[in-house]
Formats: structure tokens, sequence, C-alpha cells
């Protein structure tokens, strides 16, 4: 309840506007309310997912014509109209979302604004459909709807259902998914997370509320012409998620309304209006780099207990999923440029045991974990899991076969909780469709109960239940590598891949850890075990492999490893 109060404080306030204010008022109020709607499906892609979508005043033009058009030329209800500029800015939005599968950071911010240029070309080229430079009336709505009050009242409300909808994607396994992509790639794809169809849905749901946005602007303005839409129009929609701060909904909410009021009281200062954006922008990142949603974030500005321990709880680990026999590398080699990384390596996981892979720096420990995880694929022999060869280049396939991994440097979604980076960890186990998460259906909802349940028990297992609601990049480091192994746990893996998680923990807490990965082991999950401490390797392992230059050095027992002479002189010393 407390999460929906200041969304009921800002919308009651935007009903009230009508007994206090002039006509004048209802214009500004009804510009804000169209632009959240734009701003709104553009901060799942910029705030949420991490993409440099600064030209989408594109789709704006696009929704504004299309609607303008489909009445002027077609005499359709302007409400239908609103619906097609939906259906067309839905497609553009894929489109101009398609290079962010390839393209990153700045290039992909620059195919965005190559776009609306294109466009607002197109819109002054086709005279016969767009009238060009002289443009073209907007759509005009039937009454209560055509009065400035009555048009206020149906924006704000498609502003307040747009809000609905946006929160509904952020606080599912799809807007953590989105994070998890911004933040830490490599993991989501660990975790089974398909970037290519995630982003391509969400760019068609902002594209389709901007589409609606146009529509709704083209009746704002009356009469529009390419003029309308212009670079500064498209900057502050951008500079509204900054302002707002990314992840959050209400932030960019109550930066899109600071933004749309500004230049009502900075009227005298509309000539330096790309300055004053400038330098906003700037004080926003070097005073408050988080933005609004960081000032109201109150809860994660509360002192955390000092001193506090890390106590796992192993007998609550959930029963592991169907193995389909062991994982096996047979002859697999991986050379970067003339240097083999892994030669000739034949080495198996069984499940039920924990299998330690050890050797100096540079011996091809990590990389012998990417090929198993579909990171790297070996230019010479296979890896398997039973008799199927493990597909290659595919490490979001991973996850479905049951096989979960952690990292040599912890990858963390530092602006979300440590609940939600768990749940991050099974988000292939959820059955609700986009759109019934859009819509928070039942399915979604019995989705987010399940999964929560699931995560707090992986953490109750790992000790850390009592910073559920903790942001993650609060926690300690050694904190951090026990989280890492919940969100692997909470797959309920075949198997588990560790990359050194000891490093940086006290003498308690790898106590601790290697009585939890015996616990895994007992319940059946295969555990490969890379790490430095001799000590813990031998004390846990059931089977050890020693690399040396991509090589296999000695593999057996651990009494085994420990006689093997030249193990002994290459790695462990006298």
């Amino acid at each position: 309840m407390t999460r929906v109060v200041p969304y009921l404080a800002l919308f009651g306030a935007a009903l009230l506007l009508p007994l206090f204010s002039n006509d004048y008022w209802a214009v500004i109020g009804a510009r804000a309310a169209v632009y959240w709607i734009l701003v709104g499906g553009l901060n799942l892609v910029v705030g949420f997912g991490g993409q440099l979508a600064i030209g989408y005043v594109a789709l704006l033009t696009l929704g504004a014509y299309t609607a303008s058009v489909m009445v002027a030329r077609y005499d359709l209800n302007p409400f239908l109209s609103y619906g097609a500029a939906g259906v067309v800015g839905a497609i553009a939005g894929v489109i101009v979302g398609l290079p962010a599968l390839r393209l990153r950071t700045f290039y992909f911010a620059m195919t965005t604004l190559g776009f609306a240029t294109i466009v607002t070309q197109v819109a002054l080229a086709w005279q016969s459909v767009t009238g060009g430079g002289i443009g073209l009336s907007g759509p005009a709505l039937p009454a209560p709807f055509d009065s400035q009050w009555g048009f206020y009242l149906l924006a704000v409300a498609l502003a307040a259902l747009v809000t609905r909808l946006s929160a509904n994607v952020a606080h599912s396994r799809f807007g953590r998914s989105l994070v998890a992509i911004r933040d830490a790639e490599v993991a989501a794809e660990a975790v089974g997370i398909a970037k290519p169809r995630l982003l391509a849905t969400v760019f068609l749901f902002s594209g389709a509320c901007a589409g609606v946005a146009g529509g709704l602007f083209a009746t704002l303005q009356s009469y529009i012409t390419p003029e309308a839409f212009s670079f500064d129009l498209s900057v502050t929609f951008f500079i509204a998620i900054l302002v707002g701060g990314r992840g959050s909904i209400l932030g960019p909410l109550i930066g899109n309304i600071i933004l749309t009021l500004l230049p009502e009281f900075a009227a005298p200062l509309v000539a330096w209006s790309t300055f004053l954006y400038a330098a906003l922008l700037l004080a926003i990142v070097l005073a408050m780099p988080g933005g609004i949603a960081a000032l109201l974030d109150f809860r994660n500005r509360r002192p955390l207990p000092a001193n506090r321990s890390i106590v796992p709880q192993p007998l609550r680990i959930a029963g592991h999923g169907t193995a389909r026999g062991a994982i096996e590398l047979k002859n697999v080699v991986l050379a970067f440029g003339g240097v083999r990384a892994i030669d000739g390596l034949d080495m198996t996981i069984r499940p039920g045991e924990v299998h330690g892979l050890i050797g100096p720096n540079g011996s091809g420990k990590t990389t012998t974990l990417n090929v198993i995880s579909g990171y790297y694929a070996p230019q010479q022999g296979e890896a398997f899991l039973g008799t199927t060869p493990l597909p290659h280049g595919a490490p979001q396939a991973r996850a479905a076969l049951g096989i979960a991994r952690t990292f040599q440097t912890p990858r963390l979604i530092g602006e979300a909780s440590v609940l939600d980076n768990v749940m991050i960890g099974a988000t292939i186990e959820g059955r609700a469709s986009f759109l019934e998460s859009v819509l928070c259906l039942p399915r979604h909802r019995a989705d987010e109960k399940r999964l929560k349940a699931r995560a707090m028990d992986a953490l109750a297992t790992v000790g850390l239940d009592a910073l559920a609601d903790v942001r993650a990049d609060r926690l300690q480091h050694s904190e951090l590598r026990f989280m890492e192994i919940a969100r692997g746990l909470i797959l309920n893996p075949a198997f588990i891949l560790l990359d050194e998680p000891a490093a940086g923990l006290s003498g308690e807490e790898i106590k601790r850890l290697g009585e939890l990965i015996k616990a895994m082991a007992q319940q059946g999950i295969g555990v490969l075990l890379v790490e430095h401490h001799a000590d813990l390797i031998f004390d846990i392992c059931d089977r050890v492999t020693v690399l040396n230059l991509g090589r296999e050095l000695a593999a057996g027992t651990p009494a085994d490893i420990r006689a093997h002479k030249e193990v002994v002189s290459a790695y462990l010393g006298a």
C-alpha cells in the first residue's frame, strides 16, 4: 500500500486541478499527461533497459500524423485513430529498437536520432498526405472531451493507465530482466534471459505508448506541422527519465511534470532552453546521480547492522532438477591467437559430487567454466550433458538445462534489492506472458508469489534472508558472494559452477561456504568448484582436476593430488 500512496497523491492532485485553475493550466496539465504517456513507455527502454533511445520524438511524430491522416482523409473515429497511431507506433518501436541488439550506448543513440530526422523529412516531403510544411488538422474529439478540461481529464486518465501498466511490467520478471540486461548482461544470459526477444517486446510496448501519445498530441495542438516535433522535445523526454532516476516509475513521472512546468515559470529564458536542459542534466549527474528516485528512497538510507554474520541454513536447499547425466568435456581445445587456453582437456562433473578445478593463474580454469557455460565455443572437442552436446555460443540456454553459475567478480544488479537479484535467477520459471504481466492477470500474480517464496528460501539457505529488502550494492563483498550462490540455487539446478566463491571471505565464512557446498552435493547437485584456497578444495571435493597452461596436470581424489609430485612442484609448493 505504501508504494501506491505517492501515485494516488499525484493523480488526486491532478483531478482536483480543474477546481482551482483556468483553461490555460488545463492545456499545460494535458501536455504533461500526454508527454508522460510517451515517457512512461520510454522509461522501460531507457531507465530499466539502459538503452539510449534519444530520438523517440520520431514515434510521437508518426503517431500524430497517423491519427490526423486517419481522421482527415478517411473520416475515422478519433478514438479509433488513436488506436491506429498506437499500432503504427508499436511497429516503428520495434524497427527503432532492432539496432539495440547489436549497437551499444551512443551508437544506438545516433541511430534513433537518425530515424527521427528521416521521419521529419518524410513528413515535409510527402505533401499529398501530410500537408508538408503547411501541415494538417489534428483529430477533434466529441463532447465532453472537446473542451480544454474534458481533454485534460481524458489525458490524465490515459496517463494513469500507462503508469499502472508500466509499473506492472517493472515489477514483473520482465522488468527485472531488463534491469539485469542493463547492469549485468553476462549474468542475465547465465540465468536464461533472452535479450533479443525481451527488448523487441518492450520496444513494441513503448512504441505503442508513444504512438497513442502522438495522436493525443495532435489533438492538443489542434494543428500539426513537422516543426512541432523538434529535437528539444526529444531531449525533454530523455532528460525527464535521467532527472527522475533509472529503475523507477515515480521518479521519471515527477521529472516529466517538472520539465513540463519549467518553461512556464522560466518563459523569459525560453531562448536558453537547450542550455538550461544541459545545465540541469550536468547538475543531476554531479550532485544527484540517482535522480529524484534516490532522494525518495528513504528506506535504503537507514544504516545496516554492523558486524553482520552469514549463517547459511543448508537444510533449506530444495531438491535439484533432474540431471540428464554428467557434464563431460572431451578433448576440448580453445586458443586465443597463438595461446592455447585449453589444450585437449577431458573432464567429467558428476551429479552429487564436488569437483575441484585448480591451477596457477592463467591455467585455463575460468575459460573452462566459460566453455561449459556457452560463452566460448571450443575449436576442437565437445562439451556434453549426458550424451547431448551443449550448444555453442548459447549461454542463455544453460539455465533451462539445469546449469547455474557464479562469477569471479560478483555480477550484481546494484539498484535492485537482494530479493530481486535472487528472483532474477528463476526468470525462466515464470509462466505468465508479457501481456499477462502488463495487465497483472492471475497467472502473473501466481508467478510473483511463487518466485518470491523460492527466492526467500534460497536466501535463507545462504543466510541472507534478513537482508532481502536491502539494495544489493549496499552489501559487503562476502554477502555478494553468497547472494550469487542463492541466485543459482533458486533455479534448483542439476549443476552449479562456482568461480572462486571463497575469494575475499574470512576463515569462518570459508568454513560455512564449505558446509553449504557439501550440502548442495548431498542434495544431488553436481558442483564444479574453481578455487585458489587449497584447504577448501581438499576438505570438501570428491575429485580434483589440476590444470597447467591449459593442460591437465593431474586428476584424482584429493589424496592423490596431495601426493602428486608435479602438482606439489607447480602449484601447491612445499
